[in-house]
């Protein structure tokens, strides 16, 4: 078992989605702004790369789960636990210990085929985005396809707001903060998404993104549900360098915040 220690940064406090705002995440009951989920992602993985260095990143399911805001300044500890040779969960925790967010990575020594809707690609864009609305949200149609070339730039940018200096970045490993990251901007070029939580994430890494890649981002919603007012929606997200589907993604937000 190690700790690890770092500092959370609202690096999306100008963003479309208010949740990062002071003003707007307070009318919803909470302390202050929130530190984006795939930020507290890119601080999870920092135990996963250490362990396991690159290997994770091409194959390995990752489950992570977002219990609690993380906010600006927040001193986080990431504590990993091997369940096995094969196997760490990594829990985040705040100042007041009090556990934020989880992640599972389990090593798979065979995967299964890539879910169908990996080899869907969606037509043009909308002539506009639209805001976002239960009905706006159409199970298995897919988005637009498009085109995502990280330069080392963006990488290394992504890897700086976790604090994360691990060499393998610097040398053109996609970092998880970016990769998951894009998940995001594949809902927010198809909505307009005034006040949004990213709840949790399951990842599939089947082979290893670098900077410079040619990606290739499909994405389709096949869920929505409610639950205590909250309106939620789980969207699968497909990176493909031609026709490999190198990394899946299953998305889960609420897009529609109970009053």
């Amino acid at each position: 078992m190690a700790t690890y220690t770092a500092t959370a940064r609202n690096f999306a406090a100008a963003s479309e989605n208010k949740i990062h705002s002071d003003e707007i995440a307070q009318r919803f009951g909470f302390t202050g702004a929130l530190v984006p989920g795939v930020a507290v992602f890119g601080h999870l993985s920092a135990p996963l790369t250490q362990r396991y260095g690159e290997r994770w990143l091409t194959r390995s399911w990752v489950t992570t789960r977002f219990l609690k805001p993380a906010y600006d300044g927040d001193t986080l500890s990431l504590t990993d636990s091997e369940g096995d040779m094969q196997s760490i969960s990594v829990e985040c925790r705040n100042a007041a210990e009090i556990v934020l967010a989880t992640a599972t990575c389990t090593l798979e020594s065979t995967q299964p085929e890539p879910a169908p809707q990996a080899y869907v690609r969606g037509s043009g864009p909308p002539a506009s985005r639209t805001e976002i609305t239960w009905e706006a949200v159409r199970l298995n149609e897919p988005f637009a396809t498009y085109s995502w070339q990280p330069d080392m730039i963006h990488n290394l940018e992504y890897a700086a707001r976790v604090e994360d200096d691990a060499p393998l970045f610097g040398d053109g490993v996609l970092h998880p903060h970016a990769i998951l990251s894009q998940a995001n901007q594949a809902l927010v070029r198809r909505f307009i998404m005034p006040a949004w939580i990213h709840t949790g994430s399951e990842i599939r890494f089947r082979k290893l993104l670098r900077v410079d890649d040619a990606i290739e981002v499909r994405a389709v919603p096949i869920d929505k549900w409610e639950r205590r007012g909250h309106q939620f929606l789980k969207l699968y997200v497909a990176y493909a360098l031609t026709d490999e589907i190198a990394t899946e993604v299953f998305h889960t937000a609420i897009f529609r915040v109970a009053g």
